[in-house]
């Protein structure tokens, strides 16, 4: 019985080609043992979403990719008390910072301002958080007549659930997800403003090859909203740190 052996490039590159023998007989391919070492990178995920305290890398960890969210803000209130800002989060203290949004204004005068988001630095991508919308004056919306002014809507996160305004006669609703805004307090009929949106926290993501040891971290905390005066503003929601850990 013919036979044919295959032999690979040293070097790993090229190409090996198959020619039958010239017979009608079977024949055999006989390929090469495996020899050497074949693998799949492996990844471990940790996820913070309060407080703060110290980052350690595992164990044969060769690269981490971190993502960080601050704090959403509180919506204003309708006519009283504004929201209060989210709080900022930070990976390796100065290394990559995700700062809280500003707070939704109360509907003191006129309709309440909304947020700003909040401000980011140090990643491979770093983006400001959204704003939030103002509130409603009474009698206006747009240029439109509005007697029952609705509260303003909290800015969105990277991760989305941003807190609604509330409606005439109700609060604004609290945000979801990490870091988006909370929403405004609706306003009494006839009678008053509604309160401004809060902003939505900073994002920024960086992937860090050959980290050190340990890194100290902080996670923003969430804005309360405006306390009611006569509708309060929603709460927002606070910040996240992922760090993806490869191997």
């Amino acid at each position: 019985m013919s036979q044919v052996k295959l032999q690979g490039n040293a070097s790993g590159s090229g190409s090996v080609t198959i020619a039958s023998p010239n017979t009608n007989s079977a024949f055999t391919v006989t390929l090469p043992t495996l020899t050497g070492t074949a693998s799949l990178t492996t990844r471990t995920v940790q996820v913070f979403t309060s407080a703060s305290g110290t980052y350690t890398t595992p164990t044969g960890c060769t690269s981490i990719f971190v993502r960080c969210v601050g704090g959403g803000a509180g919506g204003g209130a309708a006519t009283t008390n504004p929201g209060t800002a989210g709080g900022n989060t930070t990976f390796g203290t100065s290394l990559l910072v995700a700062n809280g949004g500003s707070a939704g204004s109360s509907g003191a005068s006129v309709g309440g301002a909304g947020g700003a988001g909040g401000s980011a630095s140090g990643g491979d991508i770093s983006a400001t958080g959204n704003s939030g919308s103002p509130g409603a004056n009474v009698g206006t919306n747009g240029g439109g007549s509005q007697a029952q002014p609705s509260g303003g809507t909290g800015g969105g996160s990277a991760f989305g659930g941003a807190g609604s305004g509330g409606l005439p006669l109700t609060a604004g609703s609290a945000a979801g997800g990490y870091g988006s805004g909370g929403g405004g307090g609706g306003s009494i009929q006839n009678a008053a403003n509604s309160g401004g949106g809060g902003g939505a926290g900073g994002y920024t993501e960086k992937l860090i090859a050959s980290p050190s040891a340990t890194y100290s971290y902080a996670v923003g905390a969430l804005g309360a909203g405006g306390a009611a005066g006569t509708y309060a503003g929603g709460s927002g929601s606070g910040g996240v740190i992922i760090v993806q850990e490869f191997y």
